[in-house]
């Protein structure tokens, strides 16, 4: 595999080891990033691909299996088969350099291939994987699962009155309300810490004008979030209604369909999962079907199809490129017009002072006469959408009077403070916009309304806050905790201490270990519409946790949540759903040990005069190779809350 350098390609790592790349043209670029992320964690990059090829289980075994049938159920490959040409010569361009950087790094490291048959990349797979991994940021895989299992479908985000656990904070804080005359933007995303979805820091800088600091994805040529010298934007995951759900009529032979009172017959395909168990590899074969609506699933309630926001879109790429380059606030509104990234809120900031959020969504443009919540009937053609809602009819948000927006995986209709909020009553039932609370909303507003001159440090201060507000869900869940009745002694101790909770999990309480404790199983359930947990269960196993680990009920918070990677084991402050939000597993010695929350962090600020200057940090550190010098060598400062520097202007 004979794979062409770039001359023009220079990559230069600072002292925490991430790159700025170097080249004469966009697509160099893309060459040189490619190259710089495989140098870094060519594993993961890879298992991106492969699950664009339904190959991942033949290396990771029914985990990836699964990936590998949603790839085909969603008709991944197909569809970019049929748009990739569609696709302008700049993206093609993108995407072919990028694939070429990762030749170049298989052919110089055969040891770190993962499956001989995913080389060649192709540009195509390049554009697959945005193809394949967009609609899981808005719950579509959860909506896949529930209706092969004959499960419940997941509850409507859009109707939901429960809290998010995960996602990712924002923050912009406009000239009018902060103290040095700047405007601030702040990116806090909530991912997992290693993988296919891990955030890699990243700088670009072509001779054509490509200019910015920002992470991005395994598998993405350019950076997905940050800025450059004029804008900049951060994302949350937001999850109005995108996906609708048909019930189909069948004949009795389940060979066909009814709509509109003729008979169809259901487009069909054989393949074949490759599965990994143990030494072998397990071809499993599966049958897909579609119908006019979408994909279908079968299960013992019915029959399904599925329609989903994206369906068919593959300009994922060209959009982030021309937000990337955009220099006005206009520029960057043509961009995001191209309404190929299907979800997913962006916040907004630049250096002439402006700041915003558009709730990005495809929202469907839908038919009156049906619940839009419900199943709905799979007979009528009428209840098949075939377009989106004009642009305009997604809420958006500019330079409110408060001065500030926050966002936190909750309604667009509560992010920058009474008097300054968009009107519910404004939009459309039909768009299924969610309506959702988080901690960490109220937390932000009340902490950002509270202060009309906000210096950078107590902007800091506001997105580590640790603190749980009382009015909230979680809240009366917590409240509901501290006011068991028992005979139990350990129960009755555990009520007290939890009684003399100060509501902040800053490490600084004798309850706070208790507190993260009792937190974190109301929280997931929350977040994932599963039914509230008992209570008394939860303060039992807490409890039970906490003697069997550490032989007491106060242990410092910073001895219960650590931050590992291989030799580095340090002390974390922060829960779930708080603004410095940390997410963990169990470890066997019952240590909560973080893997998800605060991940990415970026703070950005563009003075009076218009010049940006911006800090960073990881969880961990830029490479996920336990031999490099930065494999953890961030995590201290993570853990200290503290930033590094991103050097000079994009």
């Amino acid at each position: 595999m004979a794979v062409p350098e770039r001359p023009s390609v220079r990559i230069e790592r600072d002292r925490w080891g991430v790159p700025t790349v170097h080249g004469a043209a966009d697509a160099d670029v893309a060459f040189g990033v490619a190259l710089a992320h495989a140098e870094d964690d060519f594993r993961s990059i890879q298992e991106t691909l492969l699950a664009t090829r339904s190959r991942l289980g033949a290396v990771t075994g029914v985990e990836g299996a699964q990936l590998d049938y949603l790839a085909q159920l969603l008709d991944v490959r197909d569809t970019v088969e049929r748009g990739y040409t569609s696709l302008d010569t700049t993206t093609r361009e993108l995407a072919e350099a990028y694939a070429d950087g990762l030749n170049l790094h298989a052919t110089r490291d055969p040891d770190g291939v993962l499956h001989w048959g995913l080389f060649p990349v192709r540009g195509e797979d390049v554009v697959a994987s945005f193809v394949l991994l967009s609609p899981l940021f808005f719950g579509l895989d959860r909506t896949v699962g529930a209706l092969y299992a004959g499960d419940p479908l997941p509850p409507d985000a859009s109707a939901a009155t429960t809290e998010r656990s995960r996602g990712s904070n924002a923050f912009a804080l406009a000239r009018s309300r902060s103290a040095d005359g700047a405007t601030h933007l702040v990116l806090n995303s909530h991912q997992p810490w290693e993988s296919t979805v891990a955030w890699y820091e990243v700088r670009v800088r072509s001779e054509e004008g490509l200019a910015f600091n920002g992470a991005l994805f395994p598998g993405a040529p350019i950076p997905l979030n940050g800025h450059n010298a004029h804008l900049g934007w951060a994302n949350t995951i937001n999850r109005p209604d995108l996906i609708d759900v048909y019930r189909l009529v069948t004949d009795a032979g389940g060979d066909r369909y009814r709509l509109d009172g003729e008979w169809r017959s259901f487009e069909r395909r054989r393949m074949w999962l490759r599965v990994r168990f143990g030494p072998f590899t397990v071809p499993v074969p599966r049958t897909i079907e579609r119908s006019v609506h979408g994909p279908v699933l079968r299960n013992a309630d019915g029959v399904f199809a599925l329609r989903y926001a994206g369906m068919g879109e593959v300009r994922h790429l060209t959009q982030y490129h021309r937000l990337a380059r955009a220099t006005s606030l206009d520029a960057w509104m043509d961009a995001m017009r191209i309404r190929a990234v299907p979800a997913t809120s962006f916040i907004y900031a630049d250096g002439r002072g402006n700041i915003a959020m558009l709730y990005n969504a495809a929202f469907p443009e839908r038919a009156d006469g049906f619940d839009w919540r419900a199943v709905l009937p799979g007979d009528t053609s009428a209840a098949i959408w075939t377009k989106l809602a004009p642009f305009e009819a997604q809420p958006f948000l500019l330079n409110p009077a408060s001065g500030f927006i926050a966002a936190a995986n909750n309604t667009p209709f509560r992010a920058a403070g009474p008097g300054s909020e968009l009107d519910p009553t404004a939009f459309d039932d039909r768009l299924g916009i969610e309506r959702v609370e988080t901690n960490r909303i109220a937390r932000a507003l009340r902490l950002l309304a509270a202060d009309p001159s906000i210096t950078e440090a107590e902007l800091e201060a506001i997105k580590y806050d640790t603190g749980y507000e009382r009015e909230t869900l979680l809240g009366s869940q917590i409240a509901e905790v501290m006011e068991i009745k028992t005979d139990d002694p350990a129960l009755r101790a555990a009520g007290d201490l939890l009684r003399t909770w100060d509501w902040d999990q800053d490490g600084e309480g004798a309850a706070d270990a208790l507190a993260a404790l009792v937190i974190a199983p109301f929280n997931r359930a929350n977040y994932r519409g599963l039914p509230e947990p008992d209570a008394a269960a939860v303060l039992r196993e807490a409890v039970d946790h906490l003697q069997m680990h550490f032989g007491r009920l106060d242990p410092p918070l910073g001895e219960l949540v650590r931050l590992r990677r291989g030799a580095v084991d340090l002390p974390l402050h922060g829960s779930p759903d708080a603004l410095r939000a940390i997410g963990w597993e169990a470890a066997k010695d019952g240590r909560l040990v973080a893997d998800f929350g605060d991940s990415f962090l970026m703070f950005v600020n563009w003075s009076e005069e218009g010049t940006v200057a911006s800090r960073s940090v990881q969880p961990f550190g830029q490479s996920a190779d336990p031999a490099s010098a930065h494999f953890a060598d961030q995590a201290g400062m993570f853990s200290a809350r503290q930033t590094k520097p991103v050097p000079g202007p994009p």
